[in-house]
């Protein structure tokens, strides 16, 4: 028997299921339409390797040094700058630097949660956040939804929560985009019980033919006492292994989600932030970020072609117009997780969906990420996945 006693909380802890699935993956031979990983052919390598040197010669002391825990100053102005163009005003000492977004939740939840205390997320919603916030032993109230995203009335079922974690631009599964005037009408409903938002955008930018409407924080506000926490990130626009992301919160919260975040890791590492602001103070992603949407929905168009060809009758989509991700609903009979071996001996991975729900179940769902593979390989595993749920 250990000597070592968990908290109850660490029983709560649990390994990712996409982080194992990518462990699969690994084998020779295997198209992975699984992890939601941005393509590595997108990352600005040049411009990063020219603003590393230029950190290290001009100001090195400071860039290796420890640093304010609140973020380096010019990034944080750069970024309440960049969200007042989407119409989300705030000041800068409401920005949060964090290490990726993925921290935003994580002090987020040990901030507002307390055991038995009741969380609204969408049903389905991202795999991470409910990792995040599981260890503070929230009940997880799941809100009813379309192909557009939560039904404003839902929220009614979230009255008294401590928030409700919405992502309405190209979600994580489903890639689904909420409409400009479902957003009114969700901050409206909110508004009305109560409700905080705590709004998570980090697929905003990879839009392909239209910007989505602005975000909900902007008529929620984060304010004084704002109604809204926004959280975003430089994973998918930069490159992920810089771990840098950021939350705007209302001037009532923010005090304590800074100490939680002194707490965790003292501050985000300063050399990453100074080098990803000499990368895009002079208007960098402006140019970047748009080659990155033209390559993603060359992909996304190439596995709409392929889902259209390939998959067998009772296969339920619908084309996302932005982010990374396809959402499959399956046959009833069809059990994703059960069917991956199949999958992955003919030569494909993708996600089982049922990890994305709340309360589990809805085990004829999938994901299928688009990004890192390419047009052909995109074509090959889903007709190898055509033949595997045919033959279900």
């Amino acid at each position: 028997m250990s000597r070592w006693q968990l908290a109850r909380r660490a029983e709560r802890l649990n390994p990712s299921t996409i982080r194992e699935i990518l462990k699969i993956t690994e084998r020779p031979g295997i198209v992975s339409l699984a992890g939601g990983l941005p393509s590595a052919d997108t990352f600005p390598v040049a411009a990063l390797q020219e603003a590393t040197a230029r950190v290290l010669r001009e100001q090195p002391r400071e860039a290796l040094q420890y640093a304010a825990s609140e973020g380096h100053g010019p990034l944080r102005d750069w970024v309440a700058a960049e969200l007042a163009t989407q119409g989300l005003r705030c000041d800068a000492a409401q920005v949060l630097i964090t290490t990726g977004s993925q921290q935003g939740l994580d002090l987020v939840g040990k901030v507002l949660i307390d055991p038995g205390s009741t969380v609204a997320v969408e049903s389905p919603t991202y795999l991470g956040a409910l990792q995040a916030f599981a260890p503070y032993e929230p009940e997880f109230i799941a809100l009813e939804g379309d192909d557009e995203g939560p039904l404003p009335e839902a929220l009614a079922s979230a009255r008294g929560a401590r928030f409700v974690y919405l992502l309405p631009n190209f979600q994580n599964p489903t890639g689904r985009c909420v409409g400009a005037a479902r957003r009114l009408a969700l901050v409206a409903r909110a508004a009305a019980l109560g409700l905080p938002i705590v709004e998570d955008n980090p697929y905003g930018d990879l839009w392909f033919d239209t910007p989505p409407p602005p975000p909900l924080a902007a008529s929620a506000g984060v304010g004084d006492d704002g109604g809204a926490i926004y959280l975003g990130s430089f994973s998918k626009v930069l490159a992920p292994g810089l771990r840098l992301g950021y939350v705007a919160a209302p001037k009532a919260i923010y005090p304590k989600l800074l100490q939680a975040k002194q707490a965790a890791d003292l501050h985000t590492p300063g050399f990453n932030q100074r080098i990803v602001f000499e990368v895009i103070k002079d208007g960098f992603l402006r140019d970047h970020v748009p080659t990155i949407r033209a390559r993603y929905k060359v992909q996304r168009d190439a596995m709409a072609a392929a889902l259209d060809k390939h998959m067998p009758p009772g296969c339920r989509w619908q084309l996302p117009v932005g982010g990374m991700f396809f959402w499959l609903t399956l046959p009833a009979h069809i059990d994703a997780t059960t069917l991956l071996p199949a999958a992955v001996e003919a030569g494909m991975a993708y996600v089982p969906g049922s990890a994305f729900f709340p309360q589990g179940g809805h085990a004829n769902t999938l994901r299928l990420s688009f990004v890192t593979a390419s047009p052909a390989q995109i074509g090959q595993a889903v007709a190898a996945l055509g033949r595997v749920l045919a033959a279900a």
